[in-house]
């Protein structure tokens, strides 16, 4: 509700009326805010667009010239201007509009990142929006730079699919990865990490061949690698564990795993630990594994990261961990059997099942 309330509202109502006097803002407003209560974020943004179409003068060149305008008079990036880039994504996507429109929402995502308004004309119109989205890739604005990577992800979040084939999305990674912005190079890492769902050997591949051009410092390139790999890493991708220079059957005696307890409530926190003794020096990254129950017979499955260790020979390592059994917004805590397991280097080396009351 802060980010689309009234005040906001009116932050962009009055941006425009400064540019164009006979806005009827006070309408433009109440009829925005009086359908907010019973609406969503994005519902919200929709509400305040359909405002636009209604006060804004019919003929689009002239309303996106009033926004273009307005926007220079922000003084922040707010979520208020996700309804002008979605007044663009919904007006402005067809043969008529196609050029300034992109033209547009290279210029207005510095306001609020364009990187799902994009996406429509990357479907409709590939060509056209892969030249300008290569063009972004140069641009001096870090805002553009990353919205050339971001908006072409495969798996962008809460985003629309797109029908652009994800390696020719991914071209311009190219120009992107070697970035000077951890902004830019973390969503580099994230359209990679989104690609390695479908095409792990892509992702390496790319990833091998940066690493030989050397334009990116040694520091950040680890950064993007680490992060590019991060769900391989979880599945116990086994060529993705080879290349970051993890042993598949390290050499380990390991005990017993223990937990806190094997009977739980949902709210408590289940507490485990185990020990090993290190019968070679090596790279461990180590995992664990909660099954959960689900309402079909196969059972939901979520890895967590627990640590990374660079062992000793003939050294004894103490590992423990905790997992909070609570309900989440992405998850509601079922009663029943659940199942633990401890994964090193891709292997599963250790389970124990507990119950939740």
């Amino acid at each position: 509700e802060t980010l689309f309330n009234k005040e906001k509202v009116n932050i962009l109502g009055n941006q425009i009326k400064s540019v164009y006097p006979q806005f009827e803002i006070e309408n433009f407003v109440n009829n925005s805010v009086s359908l907010f209560p019973n609406l969503e974020l994005k519902e919200r943004m929709s509400c305040v667009t359909k405002q636009l179409e209604k006060y804004l003068p019919s003929d689009f060149l002239q309303s996106l010239e009033i926004l273009t305008e307005s926007l220079k008079l922000r003084k922040e990036a707010m979520f208020i201007y996700g309804s002008v880039l979605e007044y663009v994504e919904k007006n402005g996507c067809n043969d008529e509009h196609v050029d300034i429109s992109l033209k547009k929402l290279g210029e207005f995502t510095s306001a609020l990142s364009s990187e799902f308004a994009i996406r429509p004309f990357l479907s409709k119109y590939p060509e056209k929006s892969l030249s300008k989205v290569l063009e972004w890739s140069r641009s001096d604005d870090v805002h553009v730079r990353r919205l050339a990577s971001e908006g072409t992800r495969p798996s962008l979040p809460w985003a629309m699919k797109i029908t652009v084939p994800y390696k020719e999305a991914a071209y311009v990674l190219n120009y992107l990865y070697y970035d000077p912005s951890r902004y830019v190079t973390r969503s580099v890492a994230n359209h990679l990490n989104d690609i390695s769902k479908i095409d792990p050997s892509f992702v390496l591949n790319t990833l091998k061949r940066w690493e030989k051009e050397n334009k990116q410092s040694n520091e950040e390139m680890k950064y993007i690698i680490k992060h590019s790999l991060r769900t391989l890493i979880k599945k116990g991708h086994p060529e993705t564990l080879d290349f970051l220079g993890y042993k598949m059957n390290p050499l380990l005696d390991i005990g017993n795993l223990e937990l806190s307890a094997t009977n739980l409530k949902t709210g408590e926190k289940l507490g485990f630990t185990f020990s090993f003794k290190a019968l070679e020096d090596c790279k461990l990254i180590i995992d664990y594994i909660v099954y959960y129950p689900s309402k079909t017979k196969r059972r939901s499955s979520k890895t967590y990261k627990l640590t990374e260790i660079k062992t000793k020979k003939n050294k004894i390592y103490d590992v423990k961990g905790k997992r909070p059994l609570e309900n989440m917004s992405t998850r509601k805590m079922k009663p029943g059997l659940h199942e633990i397991q401890i994964q090193i280097n891709g292997n599963i080396v250790l389970k124990k099942e507990f119950n939740l009351d």
